[in-house]
Protein backbone atom coordinates (compact mmCIF):
# COMPACT_ATOMS: atom_id res chain seq x y z
CA UNK A 1 0.00 0.00 0.00
CA UNK A 2 1.00 3.55 -0.52
CA UNK A 3 -0.99 5.74 2.08
CA UNK A 4 0.46 9.57 1.08
CA UNK A 5 -0.52 12.36 3.95
CA UNK A 6 0.79 15.92 2.98
CA UNK A 7 0.07 18.31 6.11
CA UNK A 8 0.83 22.01 5.94
CA UNK A 9 0.88 24.60 8.80
CA UNK A 10 0.36 27.92 9.52
CA UNK A 11 -0.63 30.46 6.42
CA UNK A 12 0.02 28.01 3.55
CA UNK A 13 -3.67 28.82 3.13
CA UNK A 14 -2.82 32.00 1.94
CA UNK A 15 -0.64 30.62 -1.39
CA UNK A 16 -1.51 32.46 -4.42
CA UNK A 17 -1.78 35.58 -2.73
CA UNK A 18 0.84 35.85 0.10
CA UNK A 19 4.01 37.39 -0.87
CA UNK A 20 3.47 36.04 -4.66
CA UNK A 21 7.27 37.30 -4.86
CA UNK A 22 8.49 34.36 -2.28
CA UNK A 23 5.76 31.67 -3.03
CA UNK A 24 4.13 32.27 -6.83
CA UNK A 25 0.86 32.73 -7.61
CA UNK A 26 -0.67 29.07 -7.21
CA UNK A 27 -2.94 28.87 -4.38
CA UNK A 28 -2.41 25.57 -2.29
CA UNK A 29 -5.89 24.18 -3.55
CA UNK A 30 -3.85 24.02 -6.88
CA UNK A 31 -0.76 22.05 -5.39
CA UNK A 32 -2.92 19.43 -3.56
CA UNK A 33 -4.53 19.01 -7.63
CA UNK A 34 -1.21 18.72 -8.63
CA UNK A 35 -0.70 16.13 -6.23
CA UNK A 36 -3.73 14.47 -6.72
CA UNK A 37 -2.77 13.95 -10.50
CA UNK A 38 0.71 12.61 -9.97
CA UNK A 39 -0.15 10.27 -7.01
CA UNK A 40 -2.62 8.77 -9.74
CA UNK A 41 0.20 8.44 -12.05
CA UNK A 42 2.22 6.86 -9.81
CA UNK A 43 -0.43 4.24 -8.24
CA UNK A 44 -0.69 5.79 -4.72
CA UNK A 45 -3.52 4.03 -3.19
CA UNK A 46 -4.57 7.30 -0.97
CA UNK A 47 -3.44 10.64 -0.50
CA UNK A 48 -5.03 13.14 1.90
CA UNK A 49 -4.62 16.20 3.05
CA UNK A 50 -4.84 18.90 5.61
CA UNK A 51 -3.87 22.46 6.47
CA UNK A 52 -4.43 24.26 9.66
CA UNK A 53 -2.89 27.33 11.44
CA UNK A 54 -3.14 25.41 14.67
CA UNK A 55 0.05 23.86 16.27
CA UNK A 56 -1.91 20.83 18.15
CA UNK A 57 -4.10 19.97 15.30
CA UNK A 58 -1.11 19.04 13.42
CA UNK A 59 0.29 17.53 16.08
CA UNK A 60 -2.96 15.28 16.17
CA UNK A 61 -2.51 14.64 12.57
CA UNK A 62 0.69 13.22 12.73
CA UNK A 63 0.00 10.91 15.69
CA UNK A 64 -3.68 9.78 14.04
CA UNK A 65 -1.13 8.71 11.01
CA UNK A 66 0.22 5.49 12.85
CA UNK A 67 -1.43 2.71 11.40
CA UNK A 68 -3.07 4.88 8.50
CA UNK A 69 -0.34 6.70 6.62
CA UNK A 70 2.70 5.20 5.42
CA UNK A 71 4.19 8.66 4.74
CA UNK A 72 4.08 11.97 6.07
CA UNK A 73 5.01 15.12 3.53
CA UNK A 74 5.28 18.25 6.19
CA UNK A 75 5.26 22.23 5.33
CA UNK A 76 5.01 23.11 8.63
CA UNK A 77 5.66 26.69 7.64
CA UNK A 78 6.84 28.96 10.47
CA UNK A 79 6.48 26.16 12.87
CA UNK A 80 9.39 24.54 11.14
CA UNK A 81 11.29 26.93 12.81
CA UNK A 82 10.03 26.40 16.48
CA UNK A 83 7.85 23.70 17.02
CA UNK A 84 9.04 21.54 19.53
CA UNK A 85 5.67 19.94 19.73
CA UNK A 86 5.60 18.51 16.09
CA UNK A 87 9.28 17.51 17.21
CA UNK A 88 8.21 15.29 19.06
CA UNK A 89 4.98 14.41 17.82
CA UNK A 90 6.85 13.23 14.40
CA UNK A 91 9.69 11.45 16.59
CA UNK A 92 6.98 9.69 18.39
CA UNK A 93 5.61 7.73 15.26
CA UNK A 94 6.93 5.31 13.19
CA UNK A 95 6.16 7.08 9.84
CA UNK A 96 8.94 8.79 7.45
CA UNK A 97 8.01 12.15 7.11
CA UNK A 98 9.70 14.73 4.64
CA UNK A 99 9.69 18.07 5.73
CA UNK A 100 9.50 20.59 2.59
CA UNK A 101 8.96 23.90 1.81
CA UNK A 102 8.20 26.05 -1.67
CA UNK A 103 11.00 28.73 -1.26
CA UNK A 104 15.38 27.93 0.09
CA UNK A 105 14.92 28.75 4.01
CA UNK A 106 18.20 29.28 3.88
CA UNK A 107 19.00 32.09 1.54
CA UNK A 108 16.20 34.18 3.87
CA UNK A 109 16.19 35.53 7.04
CA UNK A 110 18.81 34.36 9.75
CA UNK A 111 15.61 33.11 11.80
CA UNK A 112 14.01 30.29 9.18
CA UNK A 113 17.49 28.91 8.71
CA UNK A 114 16.75 26.46 11.90
CA UNK A 115 14.68 23.80 11.42
CA UNK A 116 14.09 22.12 14.71
CA UNK A 117 11.76 18.95 13.13
CA UNK A 118 15.26 17.97 11.01
CA UNK A 119 16.48 15.76 13.27
CA UNK A 120 13.32 13.96 13.17
CA UNK A 121 11.97 13.93 9.28
CA UNK A 122 13.82 11.46 6.72
CA UNK A 123 15.19 14.68 4.60
CA UNK A 124 14.13 17.81 3.09
CA UNK A 125 12.90 19.60 -0.31
CA UNK A 126 12.95 22.68 -0.34
CA UNK A 127 13.84 25.96 -2.42
CA UNK A 128 11.95 24.53 -5.92
CA UNK A 129 8.56 26.60 -5.48
CA UNK A 130 6.11 24.26 -5.67
CA UNK A 131 7.82 21.17 -7.98
CA UNK A 132 9.15 20.67 -3.78
CA UNK A 133 5.66 19.24 -3.44
CA UNK A 134 6.34 16.85 -6.43
CA UNK A 135 9.81 16.25 -5.51
CA UNK A 136 8.79 15.01 -1.72
CA UNK A 137 5.80 12.80 -3.26
CA UNK A 138 8.28 11.33 -6.02
CA UNK A 139 10.56 10.81 -2.99
CA UNK A 140 7.94 8.98 -0.76
CA UNK A 141 7.10 6.69 -3.26
CA UNK A 142 10.18 5.43 -4.29
CA UNK A 143 11.09 4.85 -0.64
CA UNK A 144 8.03 2.94 -0.76
CA UNK A 145 9.43 0.59 -3.37
CA UNK A 146 7.25 2.43 -6.38
CA UNK A 147 8.50 3.28 -9.44
CA UNK A 148 8.76 7.01 -10.83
Amino acid sequence: MKRILVLNGPNLNMLGTREPEIYGSTTLDDINDMLRARAAQLDVDEIAFMQSNIEGELVTAIQNARNRYDFILLNAGAFTHYSIALRDAIASVDVPVIELHISNVHAREEFRHQSVIAPVVMGQVLGFGVDSYLAALDIAVRKLGGVV
